[in-house]
């Protein structure tokens, strides 16, 4: 067979990609919320499963269905790589005990001045940071806890967290976070 001649099956797993890719790769950034991530789970759920459906094993109804089960395996995968690896360590950023406590201070007026600023803003703008930021929750976990729609969630996000950050911006113009003594 010549280069540019295609297989009997090729044209076929050609179409599968191309009416598959764009509902595939947003199923996974769903799952991931990263752009970068979701586009190289796309491409290695691809290649794990382009072998199965050039055999034919797979019926073409269920394609998406089977293309779904690869990449939610590949996302648990990475995901229990990731939990593996843990935080590295650097030997060289451990620092002295005297400079631990004055990081734990620091940290410890930092909290204060985080937990003092989400105090000033409001019921639903401290619940949505609450749930999104701290909790780890999703857009639609968080919206079917406060009933409201995936939209409104982004917005009143969007909205708290630069609320957030003029308050904080405030607390460092009354020289509340100057680590400078």
């Amino acid at each position: 067979m010549k280069h540019d001649e295609k297989g009997p099956n090729d044209t076929s797993i050609e179409e599968i990609c191309r009416t598959t890719w764009k509902p595939l790769y947003q199923f996974i950034y769903y799952k991931v919320q990263n752009r970068e991530e979701a586009q190289e789970i796309t491409q290695e759920t691809y290649i794990k499963a382009i072998p199965y459906l050039q055999k034919g094993r797979i019926d073409s109804a269920k394609h998406m269905s089977f293309l779904k089960t690869v990449a939610l395996n590949l996302i648990r995968d990475s995901w229990r790589m990731k939990q593996r690896r843990g935080t590295p360590l650097h030997l060289d950023s451990i620092t002295t005990p005297e400079a631990a406590v004055e990081d734990e201070t620091r940290l410890s007026d930092e909290r204060f001045l985080i937990e003092k600023a989400l105090g000033q803003l409001n019921d639903e703008q401290r619940n949505v940071i609450e749930l999104r930021i701290l909790k780890g929750y999703s857009t639609a976990e968080t919206a079917k806890l406060m009933g409201k729609t995936d939209g409104n969630i982004r917005v009143m996000q969007h909205r708290a967290l630069q609320a957030l950050a003029a308050i904080m911006k405030g607390f460092q113009g009354m020289g509340g976070m100057n680590n400078e003594e």
